[in-house]
């Protein structure tokens, strides 16, 4: 009978001590992170990267948290945007947005074919915008010094106001939302020239820009710091690729 059932249940509760449901809570932030880590929809590619990444940490210190719609900024392949969309949940969503001029084929759509919340948004980065008040968080990751980027190759001026993406972003977060960026620590001066000769940014630079921007800095982590890198050489060069001495910033959109 049902209802012998129920009071079955509830003696049994009662008994063993906190209810079922409470064996079925939200696992703690860290050992989210280790059960996306482990997911076995990660390719072997991105696994080989997790040691310089350090994604574990990098996820900690971002906060993402179940139902939260995020946008990968500059998602490449989509390494990120898979951890991200583990954590999100099925309640969240990760907007995966990716330049095709720097995208292999097809990797953004196996991707997306193992995590049903990632929706790739391919194009250009001149094209690049986010709706109004759609977002709870921004994730660039080695991104932000390419907005920098010249119109002509050695050129001073980035092909795209900066000021204009960042309004973007500020636009499109809910208030109180957060935009997360790593990437790699550069010398100060013209923040275009650094950028697309050394592909770093002086992390002063993204300070005063977000700044700008109306974000509020709400915490940095040196997780990423790597103290035998000069901060001169090209990131692609051999021995240094994956070992750059890299920041971690995180900003609130006030409100």
């Amino acid at each position: 009978m049902p209802g012998a059932v129920s009071a079955a249940v509830c003696a049994l509760a009662l008994v063993a001590g906190p209810p079922a449901f409470a064996a079925a809570a939200a696992p703690s932030p860290a050992a989210a992170i280790a059960r996306a880590l482990a997911d076995p929809a990660r390719s072997e590619a991105s696994r080989k990267l997790d040691e310089s990444r350090d994604p574990a940490h990098v996820l900690a210190f971002a906060g993402f948290a179940p139902g939260q719609v995020v946008a990968d900024w500059g998602a490449g392949g989509g390494y990120y945007s898979e951890l991200i969309a583990d954590l999100v949940g099925p309640r969240g969503a990760v907007y995966a947005l990716s330049d095709p001029a720097y995208l292999k084929p097809g990797t953004l759509d196996v991707v997306a074919k193992a995590h049903a919340n990632v929706r790739p948004l391919v194009a250009p980065e001149a094209a690049m915008a986010l709706p109004p008040a759609s977002l709870d968080a921004i994730f660039a990751h080695l991104e932000f010094h390419d907005l920098y980027a010249p119109a002509t190759r050695g050129g001073t001026e980035p092909a795209r106001p900066v000021a204009q993406v960042l309004a973007n972003w500020f636009a499109a977060l809910r208030p109180g939302g957060m935009v997360v960026i790593v990437d790699h620590v550069g010398l100060p001066g013209n923040p275009a020239v650094v950028g697309s000769t050394v592909h770093r940014i002086d992390p002063a630079q993204v300070k005063a820009d977000m700044a700008a921007a109306g974000f509020v800095l709400d915490g940095e982590s040196d997780i990423l710091r790597r103290s035998n890198d000069d901060h001169t050489a090209v990131v692609f060069a051999p021995g240094l690729r994956g070992k750059t001495d890299r920041f971690v910033l995180r900003f609130r959109r006030p409100g």
